[in-house]
């Protein structure tokens, strides 16, 4: 086996058992070839011990250590536990990138990917065709190489929509403004709400059912009111949207599984 390991300007090489640090100008993020994972490894001042999880989001192993570890104790301690780093990543459900006749979800209902083709990149668009016998199909026209980016791109600006106009019906009813409504390709929570009142989201969630956005929309409105998980931010919620407890319940089952739908490499632009 054979892997690398980059953090803090050094980097440290595993042969077959056998460790040596060499010299690098940047630290890096590798990639675990022989697993088809993502390398992280951290220092943070608040870590103990070395310890390792496995991202469900992102499909990454991550490293972190304490700030006075060697990196060599890293590197034996990711091998001594690669067999459960295997496991954990086998476990994972199959990434679904977009590709011409996968299957997403769109507002929570199956849907499949159609690249129509076409030569010329003006004649392409996304849309949506219902049929009786098969799932509805998004048909994306144009250069098929571009279809992907192009599908995702047509996501974000659905889940913009989306996400505006349930930003907008919540604050009105609290009375409230938010400053910006903002989508991102954010893997570690699936809205924030910053001091400013700027209001982002993960394009994700118009994979998701509607009432699913709808809460993430109203939990964040209520935090331009309570910046905190009070007993009365929960009561602002619970006002503007009476059935979050089963939008909250279907994220923390099924939210993570969103992650595994989207282009192959490079993300929106």
């Amino acid at each position: 086996m054979s892997m690398r390991i980059g953090f803090g300007g050094k980097r440290m090489k595993i042969i077959n058992g056998r460790r040596s640090i060499e010299l690098s100008s940047k630290p890096k993020s590798m990639q675990l070839d022989d697993i088809g994972a993502q390398l992280e490894v951290r220092r943070h001042p608040g870590a103990r011990r070395l310890t390792l999880r496995v991202s469900r989001t992102r499909r990454a192993v991550i490293v972190t250590l304490p700030l006075q570890c060697d990196l060599d104790e890293a590197g034996t301690f990711l091998h001594r536990h690669i067999d459960w780093v295997r496991a954990r990543l086998d476990s994972l459900p199959n990434q679904v990138p977009f590709e011409n006749g996968a299957a997403i979800p769109l507002r929570g209902e199956p849907h499949t990917i159609s690249f129509s083709g076409g030569i010329r990149a003006r004649d392409a668009g996304i849309a949506i065709r219902n049929t009786r016998s098969t799932l509805p199909a998004i048909v994306v026209a144009g250069p098929t190489d571009l279809a992907p980016s192009r599908l995702t791109r047509w996501l974000w600006k659905e889940a913009q929509s989306d996400l505006e106009a349930s930003v907008a019906h919540h604050a009105n009813l609290l009375s409230l403004e938010a400053k910006r409504v903002v989508v991102r390709d954010q893997t570690s929570r699936w809205g924030s709400c910053s001091t400013t009142g700027a209001l982002s989201f993960s394009w994700r969630l118009v994979l998701a059912p509607g009432f699913v956005l709808d809460y993430v929309a109203a939990h964040e409105v209520a935090h331009l009111a309570e910046m905190n998980h009070g007993p009365r931010f929960w009561k602002l919620v619970n006002k503007i949207c009476p059935e979050f407890e089963t939008a909250k319940q279907w994220l923390q089952v099924l939210g993570p599984d969103l992650h595994r739908y989207g282009p192959s490499h490079a993300r929106a632009r």
